[in-house]
């Protein structure tokens, strides 16, 4: 047992994850709208991704994850203390989609609630789970990052309906002493660019009505230029940020997580952090942006590989509306 005063943190005991069945590929989405295969792979790096099945929502596709983290784990959802759930695509307004996912789990003795904060949610997410475990509040907690962006797509709108997929990551957390598992966190916003990436419709500003259903305002929309720079710069930024307060460096880490929003986002990254391509974790090109979903899936296919290693230095970094942006670092 650890003594009362000793000061602890917390690491990353289980990764799961999950993704739909169905695959769309680029050369369907050139049925739909005015684009061609070869304008996406260049611009955006994607070739497929995964879209969920009609009757799937959040709860369902977390679910799977969840499953995949605690077995990974070797723990009973009964263990569970906590649940959060990060997504911009819940079952409803109310209840959380992470109090739904309690209940298809079994896990009678966690709490359970939602994070929105985008492509950043996952982060977001974990970096308070880390917070909680490492006071003693909690003892063990699922973090899931979950999206169903196609039912959230407006499939007539091109510069959209290529980038995004459905899919959805999870990890267990638990307490561990300090300077193991979780080593730094970052976080931050700047909600007056809030625009460059929004959805509209539904809450309290535009609720649904037959004119703003009519106007299309229940459907992301999204100033691609504006983002790009800004992505780029802000996860160069959280991704410094985190090794200073660790005391490393770029050439400490194994693996960089990006957030898959954008093959050129990605490269841009990469090399301002001075890092090789097989550094980095890429799996766009197959998945698709999922948002949220996206760094546990990554995360979950490093781990499923074999390649992530005891010991390996991991920073997990995202970009998301808000906006937001963060990274998380840990050792495995």
């Amino acid at each position: 047992m650890s003594g009362k005063n000793e000061k602890m943190s917390a690491k990353i005991t289980g990764i799961g994850y999950y993704i739909p069945e169905r695959i769309m590929t680029n050369s369907e989405l050139e049925t739909m709208v005015d684009t061609t295969d070869e304008w996406i792979v260049t611009r955006t790096g994607i070739r497929e991704r995964r879209i969920a099945a009609p009757d799937q929502a959040a709860s369902d596709l977390g679910f799977e994850a969840a499953k995949a983290a605690l077995k990974n784990a070797d723990l009973d959802p009964k263990e569970l203390d906590l649940i959060v759930v990060a997504t911009v695509t819940p079952d409803m307004a109310l209840p959380a989609t992470g109090c739904i996912l309690q209940d298809k789990l079994g896990a009678t003795k966690a709490a359970a609630f939602d994070v929105s904060a985008a492509c950043s949610g996952f982060i977001y997410a974990l970096t308070m789970v880390q917070s909680m475990v490492g006071i003693g509040h909690v003892k063990k907690a699922l973090v899931v990052g979950v999206e169903v962006l196609s039912k959230i797509t407006d499939w007539e709108d091109r510069k959209t309906c290529i980038l995004f997929g459905d899919g959805a990551g999870a990890v267990v957390v638990e307490r561990c002493p300090q300077g193991e598992g979780i080593l730094g966190t970052f976080m931050q916003s700047d909600g007056s660019l809030g625009e460059l990436l929004y959805l509209p419709g539904g809450g309290s500003r535009n609720p649904i009505t037959k004119e703003n259903l009519e106007q299309r305002l229940q459907y992301v929309k999204m100033k691609g230029d504006g983002l790009f720079k800004y992505a780029v710069r802000s996860m160069v930024d959280a991704a410094k940020s985190t090794l200073v307060e660790a005391g490393l460096t770029t050439k400490d880490v194994d693996f960089l997580i990006p957030h898959q929003a954008n093959i050129r986002i990605i490269e841009g990254v990469r090399k301002r952090l001075k890092l090789d391509m097989d550094q980095v974790v890429v799996n766009i090109d197959r998945i698709g942006n999922t948002s949220t979903a996206s760094i546990p899936i990554a995360l979950g296919e490093l781990n499923e590989s074999g390649n992530l290693k005891k010991g390996d230095l991991v920073i997990m970094v995202a970009f998301g509306g808000g906006l937001t942006w963060g990274s998380v670092l840990f050792r495995r």
